[in-house]
């Protein structure tokens, strides 16, 4: 098959794009590269079955030229930047909801049937029910970033019935790993490393209980996979996460100690559960109907945190980078 992946150099594009070519598919990967990184794709340049295009996807017209002759889109463009959403609440309509528009109407002038989607555990607001199953009430949007991802996951479902297209819809909750650029482990990271000095300080944006699951890139490549292989309604939503949680203090106590800072770090937390407007203070999702294809997360979440602490320490350049800063 050949494939289109939006966002094909961030961070889930960019193992997608790895994972497919191993597949025997023909890669484009798009990307503006206001986030995405040629590093996380350049070993891929030389492989004949890969290619790069610098492509802003709200260009609708040149995204259309694009995508002519390919089979199916993985849809991973967006701004993930959700703190941010109350302070430029434009910023996702524009990267998330209308970009979403423009790539369901490029399938459709060329006839592309299959849309493979990252959405995201924050469509559930502050759910009552835990772990979250994708059938749950539907909610009260509390962020403009989960806000945006449901509206493009009912604009790519009517499209799905209108124009007898086929989605595979993927909720996730944060992801780790390698080529991680954002998020309370960057964070953290970052925060002490920029410190000198034995003693040092760790800032939290919560109180340090909120209780998240998070997810292993390498695990949710893999269970996206799973989805589009063997799910073949014509729209299929799953969520992806691990079956444990963590309290954002815990994650910041393995990160001490894998650093070897024990003893050494005071803790400045916040006053509240919620680290922003739209945050959601517990998070773990009903995995059970991506598991019953026969996917099971490898790796436990101290694990994923641990592995993306030592991409961090190889990789100093990625601290160097202007990207946005949220922590819980």
């Amino acid at each position: 098959m050949k494939a289109v992946i939006t966002g094909g150099a961030g961070f889930v594009g960019s193992h997608m794009a790895d994972f497919l070519l191993k597949k025997d598919f023909e890669v484009k990967a798009i990307d503006s590269l206001s986030s995405g990184k040629m590093r996380f794709i350049e070993h891929n340049l030389k492989n004949p079955n890969f290619k790069f295009e610098k492509l802003d996807i709200k260009d609708a017209e040149a995204l259309k030229k694009s995508f002519k002759g390919y089979d199916v889109i993985f849809h991973f463009a967006a701004n993930a930047d959700v703190k941010g959403g109350v302070l430029n609440p434009i910023v996702d309509l524009r990267e998330n909801a209308i970009a979403t528009s423009n790539v369901l109407e490029a399938m459709r002038a060329n006839n592309i049937k299959k849309i493979v989607f990252s959405s995201t555990g924050s469509i559930y607001g502050e759910p009552e029910v835990f772990p979250t199953p994708e059938n749950a009430p539907f909610p009260i949007q509390t962020s403009m970033y989960g806000a945006s991802k449901l509206y493009g996951e009912g604009l790519i479902e009517a499209y799905c019935e209108g124009f007898d297209m086929q989605c595979w819809i993927y909720r996730f909750v944060s992801i780790l790993g390698e080529k991680y650029t954002h998020g309370v482990v960057f964070s953290f990271y970052k925060e002490l490393m920029e410190q000198t000095g034995k003693k040092k300080k760790l800032t939290f944006l919560s109180d340090g209980t909120p209780l998240k699951s998070y997810l292993y890139i390498g695990d949710c490549i893999d269970a996206i996979w799973t989805g589009f292989a063997k799910s073949n309604d014509k729209i299929n939503i799953f969520n992806l996460g691990a079956e444990e949680e963590i309290k954002v203090k815990d994650i910041a106590d393995i990160i001490v100690e894998k650093l070897g800072l024990k003893g050494r770090v005071e803790y400045v937390f916040g006053k509240s559960r919620r680290g922003w407007i739209g945050d959601s203070p517990h998070i773990l999702l009903d995995i059970t109907k991506i598991k019953k294809l026969g996917w099971r997360p490898r790796l436990s979440i101290k694990e994923a945190i641990i592995k993306t602490v030592n991409y961090l320490k190889a990789n100093n350049w990625v601290l160097e980078e202007k990207y946005f800063r949220d922590k819980n």
